[in-house]
């Protein structure tokens, strides 16, 4: 630990863009310290499931009655199971006020959710920065792709993006590594679609965050398919794989888990953060940690939740409230439409390994002067595959019988679901509950959103156009579905911090820093001041390499 409790920066958090400004800012010489507020988790040693067959599992790893009780929000989906569980937050330790429902899945670790996201992996295009300003709507960007081009070039170099060069104006290709492959069914299926529709929709590979080629201290995917248990390989992006490593290397890192930031600490005089001030989560001890610049990096929610609980002797709403927009803006993407249906001819084929990757079919509503009900869109991910077993459900009984039929390839299907994007509602809102404390003691957030009447609109067309394009395409017996799209679901937590390029109306500037706090720089996801309908992780590792780059300009002008 360095003298004093000293560093010359601090990043608040290790998951996806925590991870990346401990790189960059050891990389360019800073002595760093990295606050977690959860248990540390070491690279492939502490990955105790990833190499388990199913019935190694008590129970299968499927999920018992007392971890139901003990889960409830975690219980709303998939990620309630025992294979992973510890790497899930205690909801008992860590409550929240839902005043209208909200699926908060959070993960307090080393690494945070780079452990555990899908890493799906898309560019922004012009066609999403400039959408808040053509429809008149929240705030600008103050930015635009090609501001951003050469950092998402930087980014995806590192973490090794697996993808094809499609050429889709509105989906940007990347600097990839050689693309998985689609399944006989989903490349027939996709030729149908391209011709079907002229070119204006397309049905291309995931592009995803596993690497198809060997990388520095990591082994290319080996299609096991298990990546939310850690992978020994480092073939998929993780804080652990790629940026804690490279950000150990320099010597210039310093690691701290159970260490819950409680606010960032302000100098009113000089208008700067000065450090920040850490529970420690075992000893319940408090420290301070000082630093010249502040990369806040908890996660949209929980970086919120410290702003609001910052400077409150100068702004009450918080450190970069002073615009009225913290915790307001909240956003993420509602799924849970979309449709599937049985595919025939070609029960001579199968697939290969366990492939962790799908399909997307980018968005294709609301371009090229195309007028709908609602603004903005949405893509769907999914895939085709075999199942097991072609027995009848008469004679899925017990015995021989069963356990040969289980033996055999299923029939092949084929299965798509909407990502749709969720507008920067004002409304849509976090707050600190005063009457409500976690285990620690500290005020937990109330989360007050909700999807509107342009997402209600857009769900017609997801679940319409999912029937349509599968049954043009061949696909047999073809059933839409419409299930729970609950805001939270998505993931993919965004807003309450938004960019924007006035002080009045938004918390950060261009570069991330708080106007507020200059020193100060957000880069997670509470920085979006829209969603667009891609997975955003990609977005904020580029905004974060960019902070970071700027952030050391300003050091060096003494600006900071």
């Amino acid at each position: 630990m360095a003298e004093n409790n000293t560093y010359d920066a601090i990043v608040i958090g290790s998951g996806v863009s925590g991870g990346w400004a401990a790189k960059e800012l050891t990389e360019k010489g800073l002595k760093v310290i990295m606050l977690e507020r959860g248990k540390n988790i070491e690279h492939v040693k502490d990955y105790v499931n990833a190499s388990k067959a199913p019935w190694e599992f008590p129970h299968r790893g499927s999920k018992t009655q007392e971890m139901i009780k003990d889960h409830p929000v975690l219980n709303r989906d998939y990620p309630l199971n025992e294979t992973n569980l510890d790497w899930w937050v205690d909801e008992k330790e860590s409550p929240y006020t839902e005043v209208k429902r909200f699926d908060w899945f959070r993960g307090y670790h080393v690494g945070g959710r780079s452990l555990l996201w899908g890493r799906q992996s898309y560019r922004w295009a012009d066609l999403d920065f400039e959408a808040n300003a053509k429809d008149g709507i929240a705030v600008d960007w103050p930015v635009r792709y090609k501001e951003i081009a050469p950092w998402y070039d930087y980014v995806e170099k590192f973490a090794g993006i697996s993808g094809n060069r499609d050429g889709i104006a509105h989906l940007p290709d990347g600097q990839f590594l050689p693309p998985m492959d689609m399944t006989i069914v989903e490349k027939d299926i996709a030729a149908r679609i391209k011709d079907i529709y002229k070119g204006d929709r397309h049905m291309i590979i995931g592009r995803t965050a596993n690497i198809t080629q060997p990388l520095p201290g990591r082994t290319n995917c080996q299609y096991r398919n298990k990546c939310w248990l850690g992978c020994p390989f480092g073939a998929y992006f993780s804080t652990q794989s790629s940026t804690l490593p490279a950000a150990m290397k320099t010597g210039n890192l310093t690691l701290r888990p159970w260490s819950i930031v409680t606010k960032i600490l302000y100098d009113k005089d000089k208008k700067r953060a000065t450090g920040v001030e850490v529970l420690d989560a075992e000893t319940n001890k408090t420290y301070v940690y000082n630093a010249k610049i502040i990369f806040l990096n908890a996660s949209t929610l929980n970086s919120t939740w410290i702003l609001l609980n910052s400077a409150t002797d100068i702004w009450p709403g918080g450190l970069g409230s002073s615009s009225g927009e913290l915790g307001h803006n909240l956003m993420d993407h509602h799924l849970g439409v979309g449709a599937s249906g049985r595919v025939e001819g070609y029960e001579d084929k199968y697939t290969y390994g366990r492939r962790a990757n799908g399909i997307y079919i980018p968005r294709f509503r609301n371009m090229n002067g195309e007028k709908r009900d609602y603004i903005r869109g949405f893509g769907y991910q999914g895939g085709g595959g075999r199942g097991r077993g072609n027995a009848s459900a008469e004679e899925q009984t017990i015995g021989i019988g069963l356990k040969e039929s289980l033996t055999e390839p299923g029939s092949w299907s084929m299965n798509i679901g909407g990502f749709g994007e969720i507008l920067p509602y004002h409304e849509n809102m976090v707050t600190l509950d005063q009457n409500k404390k976690d285990k620690w003691g500290l005020n937990v957030l109330s989360i007050d959103a909700e999807w509107k009447e342009n997402e209600r609109k857009m769900r017609i067309d997801m679940k319409n156009d999912a029937i349509e394009m599968l049954e043009k395409a061949g696909v047999k017996d073809v059933k839409g579905r419409e299930g729970d799209g609950t805001i939270g679901r998505g993931i993919h937590e965004m807003g309450t911090a938004r960019m924007g390029a006035d002080p009045k109306t938004s918390v950060v500037n261009k570069w991330n820093q708080v106007w507020d706090a200059p020193n100060v720089f957000v880069t997670d996801g509470s920085f979006m001041a829209s969603a667009n309908c891609v997975n955003p992780s990609l977005t904020y590792m580029a905004f974060t390499a960019r902070a970071v780059d700027h952030a050391m300009e300003e050091l060096k002008k003494q600006n900071l």
